[in-house]
């Protein structure tokens, strides 16, 4: 009868491991376990794949030029509602690319809803805006709006609605201008629904 050769399985494969658990290694991977749930949700933007929740946001702001910004006004639009704070580094580096996006389709129904959650006055955030040349509405809002759209873990965050007003997609850190430009010119080139949105709204 031959002996089992099991045990030396375990002893080849911590053989073969040993070497390659450097701490450059153990870095890379922690950093990949960390970067992979954010970027996957870009990466979807970009081929097509939905992330959002199939709710239709019940929302209602105030711009800061005095403007509503809502649900059922800017029904038939494609609209970004972005998530940010003067304080977010990130936010400050996504802006230039959120505005240039912004102006690239405006004359096509697309809108950018960017909102504050600044605990700073409205006054501030309306100067830090102006400075930077920023034209897209921005509206200045408490930690409460952020539960129409199902809460937020970090900022920026950025909510794709298609022309019913349905999140096709969520994304999560600074490159959203740039991963959701495809997701964008789709949403543009659908016109909206017959039908009534069939999701449930969230309040």
């Amino acid at each position: 009868m031959r002996p089992s050769r099991a045990p030396e399985v375990p002893r080849r494969l911590w053989a073969w491991l040993r070497p390659r658990l450097t701490v450059a290694n153990l870095l890379t991977v922690a950093i990949l376990a960390w970067a992979t749930p954010t970027l996957l949700p870009h990466i979807g933007a970009v081929l097509g794949v939905r992330s959002g929740p199939d709710d239709v946001p019940a929302y209602s702001y105030e711009a800061l030029d005095g403007r509503r910004l809502d649900a059922d006004s800017l029904r038939g639009h494609v609209v970004l509602v972005n998530f940010w704070a003067t304080w977010c580094l990130p936010c400050r580096a996504e802006m230039p690319a959120l505005e240039a996006m912004y102006r690239r389709h405006r004359e096509s129904g697309f809108v950018i809803v960017g909102l504050a959650v600044d605990q700073a006055s409205t006054a501030s955030v309306e100067a830090f805006v102006r400075a930077r040349g920023i034209t897209y509405p921005i509206a200045h809002v408490g930690r409460e709006a952020e539960a129409a759209f199902g809460g937020i873990r970090g900022y920026p965050t950025s909510f794709l609605l298609d022309r019913d007003g349905r999140v096709q997609h969520r994304v999560l850190g600074p490159i959203g201008a740039v991963s959701l430009e495809a997701a964008v010119r789709r949403e543009l080139a659908r016109p909206a629904s017959a039908r009534p949105a069939s999701g449930r709204p969230r309040r």
